[in-house]
């Protein structure tokens, strides 16, 4: 936190040089984009890497956390006010001005660039300083890297990732410079490590730099609207810091980790369980839950993955007739990552933060809703003639309807549930054990089961319905494509347009959280 004794007379000088530092590298930028036309990407990432190399050295020459605080400060608010006003527009990722780059949308990375680091000096600063340099560096230069060498030389587009054009090249190299600098900054500061850091061998320091190195590159790869200048540090600060401080994260198994998660990643493309943008969010979700969590938290997430990602191939020919109807496909993407794991994703970081084992009961509850909804679905339509009913009204509905519920959709909801209970129970995790068998079937299963008749209530009454008119038939969807070619924006009928299937799905895994949270805290057993 913020040392109040702290605006020590020896620091000034520094603060008011970094301060003349960082003006100066913004009149460049505007006088190389307005007087020698310039591109404005390529200016603004020249300015973030040199920012990003100040940045490491800001400790060295501060005693005190206030005024690198104080200068993040007034940094956030220029940025702000210039968002607002445009008075530099060097700094901002307008598409007019980016020439190099024509399909840049609008970016806040000026913002969240000294926002995180604000945060990491009021988090990092006392006793984990090499952690808040090491995060900041790579990303001030290898997000910088990235783009400056997608732009320029990046020929290979990464499709179905994110709305920012990626490419491979510009991925390659956020990689290779993130290794080099993250090899570097381990190795120069060994000898502060303490907890599953220590005596760690050089080999080792590698293996982390190679893993760190590819959660940041997926976490650039998959980010738009400059949420990776957030997101970067924050992923690299939050592993080192379990790594120095949690003894019960083991590094060994953490590298483990996020090598099952990379190998299961390349599977779900290579078999069309994922799209491009979802084998990356679940790297990046398998390397938390997988390496901090083990078995435990494993197996009951790969149950939920590996059984609903089978069973959604099958019957393509029966489901073929409600593809155009259902927002989205088979093949998962980004967005249906973080619907259906997300809350657990958040579930384990708090857990690994914090040792409350309610938690634990709280993740087995959003995984047997995200189950249960994506079993009753997948069944539902499946079986064959089955009758559905709105959950509102009671009303008979054609199969496949939003807020529609039928027997064997419903029968699917809580055995799928039990099951994901049942593969905890199978590894003979020690809380289950003590809450009792048969009380954990009944909890998670009747979690899984309410929370996939709240999903069922929630696309009933507020989730967007649409009429598709080339079809003539209602849909989740927001357009169509006509026959010949051109997309036909679909007529909203129902619902709230941000009410999209996977908000939906996210509050159905929260809900199913939220209750096996409390009835946990309820009956008093940790």
């Amino acid at each position: 936190m913020l040392n109040l004794q702290a605006a020590l007379p020896q620091d000034s000088p520094a603060f008011f040089l970094t301060l003349c530092f960082v003006f100066l590298f913004v009149l460049l930028a505007e006088l190389l984009t307005r007087r020698l036309n310039v591109s404005g990407l390529v200016v603004r990432k020249i300015v973030h890497l040199s920012v990003g190399v100040v940045i490491f050295f800001v400790p060295g020459y501060f005693q005190s956390n206030f005024y690198p605080a104080l200068a993040a400060l007034l940094l956030l608010l220029f940025n702000a006010l210039n968002i607002r006003f445009q008075w530099f527009v060097s700094l901002l990722a307008l598409p007019d001005n980016d020439k190099t780059h024509a399909l840049a949308v609008k970016s806040y990375g000026t913002l969240l660039f000294p926002l995180v680091f604000l945060l990491q000096i009021l988090f990092l600063w006392e006793s984990h300083k090499w952690i808040l340099q090491t995060s900041m560096l790579v990303m001030g230069v290898s997000d910088s890297l990235a783009a400056l060498v997608g732009s320029s030389v990046g020929k290979k587009h990464i499709e179905h990732l994110t709305k920012n054009p990626k490419t491979v090249e510009g991925s390659l190299a956020m990689f290779f410079s993130a290794f080099v600098l993250l090899s570097a900054s381990l190795f120069f500061f060994s000898p502060s490590f303490t907890g599953a850091l220590a005596n760690t061998p050089v080999v080792m320091l590698f293996a982390l730099a190679l893993l760190l190195a590819l959660v940041a590159t997926a976490v650039e790869a998959l980010l738009s609207y400059g949420l990776d200048n957030f997101f970067i540090p924050v992923s690299i600060a939050y592993i080192l810091y379990l790594l120095q401080v949690n003894q019960p994260v083991f590094l060994e198994r953490f590298l483990f980790g996020g090598l099952f998660a990379f190998l299961l990643a390349v599977f779900s493309i290579k078999v069309k369980f994922l799209t491009n943008s979802g084998a990356t969010a679940t790297f990046l979700l398998g390397t938390t839950i997988f390496g901090i969590g083990g078995m435990a938290w494993t197996v009951p997430m790969l149950t939920f993955f590996l059984l609903s990602s089978v069973l959604s191939k099958l019957g393509k020919k029966r489901k073929a007739k409600f593809d155009l109807v259902f927002e989205k496909g088979s093949q998962r993407d980004a967005g249906q990552v973080y619907a259906n794991g997300g809350i657990a994703w958040v579930l384990m970081v708090i857990y690994s933060l914090t040792s409350d084992p309610a938690i634990f009961f709280a993740y087995l509850g959003t995984l047997a809703a995200v189950q249960a909804d994506t079993w009753a679905t997948e069944i539902g339509t499946l079986w064959p003639n089955p009758k559905a009913w709105l959950v509102t009204t009671l009303k008979e509905v054609p199969v496949g309807t939003s807020g529609g519920v039928s027997v064997p959709g419903t029968s699917a909801a809580f055995f799928g549930s039990l099951l994901i209970c049942a593969s905890a129970l199978a590894i003979n995790v020690q809380w289950l054990s003590d809450f009792g068998w048969i009380q954990s079937l009944l909890l998670i299963g009747f979690s899984g089961l309410l929370a996939s008749l709240v999903d069922s209530f929630l696309g009933a009454t507020v989730q967007a319905q649409y009429f598709d008119p080339v079809r003539e038939k209602v849909t989740e969807r927001t357009h169509s494509l006509a026959p010949n070619g051109i997309m036909v924006e679909n007529r909203l009928i129902k619902g709230t347009p941000l009410v999209n299937n996977d908000l939906v799905n996210t509050l159905c895994a929260l809900s199913g959280s939220a209750l096996a949270y409390l009835v946990i805290r309820n009956v008093h057993l940790f």
